[in-house]
């Protein structure tokens, strides 16, 4: 499932800045090392763009900054997620980018590659404080362009029960274990759908490609795109038997039918992020829903992480006191705090030692399952091979080809728009 209103539009973004971009090569470059930030406390304007809920809430933690900070000023100026990707782009064509903004993980690459952002500090964070699979977003071609600011990944959430009445005492382990699950949640759970997953559609990849990554395939190996590797082609498959054996609808469910359907049982699981816990609990869902991990595949024990994080502009007036903010946000206690303003979670792993989050079981699974998830690669073309890719599982959902035709035309696509590098 997508993320309503947080994330969509950062699968929606058609991208505008790779269109002369070179084909099937990963380019590549010496990384680069930013420089290192003034000593003392942040002065002066610092202008900020942040999206979605984010952008309206921020304000709360720029009051703090600028306590700590008596002679610098942050403007936050909210920006709709449906629109920021073209703002973005207008803003860097026409030098005339903010200071910081909020990026959706998958943007990295592509802005990355028109020159506009700036480098991470050298002195400002450290790698290891961060989830790899979050540091990860922020690294093109060995250098670091943003920094995590908040996290999601996937998990499965299931009727408590029908997990009950089918007899399902843990989470199951192994692909073989899920699909037995779901199974039994439809046949002995009183389910009519054991399970759905997104047939396809914008930002079904958000849900296959841990999969694919279960089972040892991946999306480009750093020379080629690989798209129809064995691995992947059985990962689609595994897709596939969802359907071809009743347990999953093939019809896209509208936003907010997923949750009643859960509680309910008429649906008795669905894969999706953090966000729904507080969806469900508002429909009087609390406690009568549990969080499953995704399974380990063959290859291994991993889900899709995503969320958004902050980079500086080259074109930044005032570049010190920018990445001081940033920095700021960084600091664990007001990553919990942040965490328990607009609900996002942590990038920074120290902040999940807080009793707020360390406290709640539910919190504890999605961080469990972050030790592992993983992020498509930093290309700047990723968005429109994302819908490529989309497409192709569509038609898997509606039976109207196979796992092994629908890899072979994510690659062909693939490989016609390039990496943009």
């Amino acid at each position: 499932m997508t993320r309503p209103t947080r994330l969509l539009a950062a699968v929606l973004a058609v991208t505008l800045l790779a269109s002369a971009c070179g084909r099937d090569d990963d380019g590549g470059g010496a990384a680069e090392e930013g420089a290192q930030l003034d000593q003392g406390k942040a002065s002066g304007e610092i202008t900020v763009w942040a999206m979605g809920t984010e952008g309206e809430k921020l304000s709360v933690l720029a009051e703090d900054f600028m306590k700590e900070n008596p002679d610098a000023r942050v403007t936050v100026t909210p920006v709709p997620w449906d629109g920021a990707h073209n703002k973005i782009s207008t803003a860097i064509a026409g030098q005339e980018t903010p200071d910081v903004s909020m990026l959706g993980t998958t943007w990295i690459g592509e802005f990355a590659n028109t020159g506009a952002l700036d480098v991470v500090p050298s002195d400002l964070v450290s790698e290891q404080d961060f989830f790899p699979g979050a540091w990860e977003t922020g690294v093109v071609d060995g250098t670091s362009y943003s920094v995590p600011w908040y996290v999601e990944t996937r998990l499965l959430f299931v009727n408590r029960a029908a997990a009950e009445k089918a007899g399902i005492t843990e989470a199951p382990a192994t692909w073989e274990d899920l699909h037995a699950a779901v199974t039994a949640l439809r046949t002995k759970g009183g389910a009519k759908w054991g399970i759905y997953l997104q047939p396809g559609q914008t930002g079904a990849w958000q849900t296959v490609m841990p999969f694919v990554w279960q089972n040892g395939g991946d999306i480009h190996d750093g020379t080629r795109f690989v798209l129809d590797a064995a691995p992947n082609v059985e990962a689609l498959a595994y897709y596939e038997s969802f359907y071809a054996d009743g347990l999953s609808t093939r019809d896209r469910l509208r936003e907010g039918e997923p949750e009643p359907k859960l509680l309910s049982g008429e649906i008795a699981s669905f894969v999706s992020g953090p966000w729904h816990i507080g969806l469900l609990n508002e429909l009087g869902g609390e406690g009568k829903f549990e969080l499953w991990p995704m399974p380990a595949g063959p290859g291994e024990y991993t889900s899709f992480i995503g969320g958004s994080n902050l980079s500086v502009f080259k074109e930044a007036d005032n570049r010190d006191g920018a990445w001081k903010f940033v920095s700021y946000l960084m600091r664990p206690d007001v990553q919990v705090r942040w965490y328990q303003t607009v609900s996002d979670l942590p990038a920074v792993q120290a902040a999940w030692d807080d009793p707020v989050l360390a406290d709640d079981p539910l919190l504890a699974t999605f961080g469990d399952q972050l030790d592992t998830a993983k992020a498509p690669p930093p290309i700047p073309t990723w968005e429109q091979i994302a819908a490529g890719v989309d497409t192709e599982l569509e038609k898997i959902a509606k039976g109207a080809t196979s796992p092994e035709a629908a890899a072979t035309a994510m690659q062909e696509q693939a490989s016609a728009i390039g990496t943009g590098n």
